[in-house]
Parts: structure tokens; C-alpha cells; sequence
């Protein structure tokens, strides 16, 4: 016996019956309960609120995340106004206490020059 060809006739036969196997294994199946789909349903709209809360967490983390970053980049800008300040305040003092010395020390020649002009 050879081997023989499938005609047409015979692949189109072949896969018609195909089908039809497949059609009536799937109208063997028992059909879906309600209550299971129900469940289904509420098991993932749970885990849609879920995910939902989780994302809505991780966004409000990140945000507060910003914020805390935005206020110790005003708080060291503050700090280094302060310093600035304080930088300026001391050396205003020290120009004056400069200016104290200079005037104490004329002062000072100012006496010694006038007790000089006396003794003469």
C-alpha cells in the first residue's frame, strides 16, 4: 500500500469535522454559575482599589517627598541669607570698632600734643 495523497474533498472534510469537535467540546461545557462571575467580579474590582490606593499612596509619598525636598532647599537658602547677614553685621562692627580705635587713638595724640604745648 502507498501512500496517497489527500485530495481537497479530503482536507476541507477533515477540517470541517475539526470543528465540529471543537464546537460540541465547547457546548459540553457546564455553563458559568452567576455567583462565580459575581465573585469574580468583586475580586477584582477589589484588586483594581487596591492597586488604586497603592498608586494613589505612592503619588501622595512622592509629592510629600518634593515638598520636604523644596523646604530644606528654602531652609539652607534662609541659612545662608542668616549667614550672610551675620557675615555683614560683624564686619560692620568691626569697622566701627576700627573706627573707635582710630578715633581714641587721635584722641589720644590729640592729649599727648596738647600736654606738650602746655609743658612749653
Amino acid at each position: 500500500m502507498a501512500y496517497k495523497e489527500p485530495t481537497f474533498s479530503d482536507r476541507a472534510a477533515l477540517s470541517a469535522q475539526a470543528k465540529q469537535r471543537a464546537l460540541e467540546k465547547l457546548k459540553s461545557r457546564p455553563a458559568v454559575d452567576p455567583a462565580v462571575v459575581a465573585a469574580r467580579a468583586a475580586a477584582r474590582a477589589a484588586k483594581e482599589a487596591a492597586e488604586l490606593e497603592k498608586r494613589e499612596a505612592k503619588r501622595l509619598a512622592i509629592e510629600q517627598a518634593k515638598q520636604e525636598k523644596l523646604a530644606a532647599i528654602e531652609a539652607a537658602r534662609q541659612a545662608e541669607i542668616a549667614a550672610a547677614e551675620a557675615a555683614a553685621a560683624e564686619k560692620n562692627a568691626a569697622v566701627e570698632r576700627t573706627k573707635m580705635s582710630l578715633m581714641e587713638a587721635k584722641a589720644a595724640r590729640d592729649a599727648r600734643y596738647a600736654a606738650r604745648k602746655q609743658r612749653k
